[in-house]
Parts: structure tokens; sequence; C-alpha cells
């Protein structure tokens, strides 16, 4: 997956403003006011008929929006909607330690992960994208030492069309965009090999983990350009409720938007 250098040579200034932008906006995000919960539920309301929802919490901003215990408050939400809730669980230390213990390493990534990990009824033995999970909706049939794979948990996300929940997150959050990366082959990505440790039930197995490799600084999603073509499109839902963000997705649909624009533009996530 090396550069072409007539490419990389186009793309870089555009990928490059593309970073610079989103981390002066980074600088610049303010927690909305209260929310009306009502509009909420009405919201929440629309995709009660999904029984699996992947979701992805921004606790800080529901406080805020609801005045209550966020945790507790969003969850009795979901679990009054969805049979499944899929969250997060990832450990990005994997890279450097490379130990992973699936029952005692704690998410790394955000505060709802890792209050969701007392909770959770299982976790995926990836040492870096684990996923967490209550109720019935499992990935048995999938391999997890490729992350990224058609075959891997993600690879099943999308052939399933889960629908994805952002709720109080800033902007664009999908870990989805890193396995549509690789079914596409984009340039400025390759998959690498890490070898580690796996510690489960008292066991320890040596694994070799498959995942993503680029620069995240140089190359980094474009989340508001890429969420306002989806909702353009008719492909995500995109709700501002006085300040608290809330954007609904299905997999296998955002799969279906991008992959013809990254066909035809290589670094279009990314400019």
């Amino acid at each position: 997956m090396n550069l072409v250098p007539t490419q990389a040579v186009t793309h870089l200034p555009k990928a490059a403003w593309s970073s610079s932008k989103h981390f002066v906006y980074k600088q610049q995000l303010s927690t909305g006011g209260p929310t009306n919960e009502a509009v909420l539920d009405a919201v929440l309301n629309e995709y009660e008929d999904d029984s699996v929802a992947l979701v992805h919490i921004g606790l800080r901003d529901i406080k805020t929006a609801l005045g209550t215990d966020p945790y507790e408050a969003i969850l009795d939400k979901l679990r009054s909607r969805f049979d499944s809730i899929l969250v997060p669980g990832f450990t990005k230390s994997f890279r450097k330690t490379g130990v992973f213990d699936l029952e005692e390493t704690q998410p790394e990534l955000g505060a709802f992960s890792g209050l969701f990990f007392e909770n959770a009824e299982f976790r995926t033995p990836d040492p870096l994208h684990s996923i967490l999970g209550e109720g019935p909706y499992r990935f048995e049939s999938c391999t997890f030492r490729d992350t990224f794979s058609p075959g891997g948990c993600y690879g099943q996300l999308s052939k399933d069309n889960v629908l994805c929940l952002n709720i109080g997150t800033p902007w664009l959050v999908s870990t989805q965009l890193h396995y549509i990366e690789r079914i596409c082959n984009v340039p400025y990505a390759k998959t690498i090999e890490i070898d580690g440790e796996l510690r489960t039930n008292g066991s320890t197995t040596r694994i070799a983990q498959q995942n993503y490799k680029k620069n995240n600084y140089l190359y980094f999603w474009n989340r508001r350009g890429l969420r306002d073509a989806m909702v353009s499109a008719g492909v995500m839902d995109h709700y501002s409720l006085d300040g608290l963000n809330v954007m609904a997705v299905r997999t296998g649909d955002m799969q279906s938007f991008l992959v013809p624009r990254i066909e035809a533009d290589p670094y279009y996530l990314v400019t």
C-alpha cells in the first residue's frame, strides 16, 4: 500500500488543511444547555424498531442536557429501546505494552465505555478494538485476529447494517470508517501485525493482531464534512437538541455511500 507520489503531493495540502481545521474546532468546543428530555426521547423512539445499537456516548454533554446522572440516564433509555447494546472497549496501549487481559484491561477511550465495562455481558477478544456488549447479539463466526478484515466484527456490523448512534459527541464518531478504509485499500493506511499476549480466564496465549497503521495527525477524518455529506444524502440523521448532538447512521448504509466516493478519490475521508 505504498503512496503514489503524484497522489500524495496532490492531496497532502488538502489533508493537512482538513486536520488543522479539526484541531481549531476542538479548541472551540463548548457545552450546550439543558435539553427537553421529551424531545430526546422522541428522537430515540425513531429507532426503537432496531434491535441492536452500536453507541458512542459523550457523558459530559448528556449531564449538561439532562441535569442528572448521565450514565444511568442514557443507559436506561438505550435498554428500554434496544435488545442489544454494543459499546467500544478500545485499548490502544496494546500497541506499546503487547499485553491485553480480556477481563481486567480497562477501556481507555471514553468515560461511558469505562463504566459500561462493569455491566457488559461479553467482550470480543480484540486487544485494540474490542467491543463490549449486552444482549443477545454476538460475533460467533468472526475472526478476532484481523480487526478490520471483512470477516471480522466490523465486517459483520456492516453486513448486518447495525444502527450506529452518537449521543452527546461533538462530531461523528464511528470506528466503521477504519473498516471502510481497509476494504477500499486507501493509500494512506496499511495493515500491520502486532505481537503480544492475550490473557483470559487465567491463561495466556501468544497472538499476532492485524490492525491499521497510519499518520493520525495528518490523515484525520473530515468528520464534519462526512457528517454533512451523509445528512444531505439522507444516509445519516443529525439532531442538535439545545447543543446535545444525536447522530444516527446504519453501518451498511454508510459503507454503500462512502465506497464509491473513495473509489473516485482515495483521500475522500481525510480531505
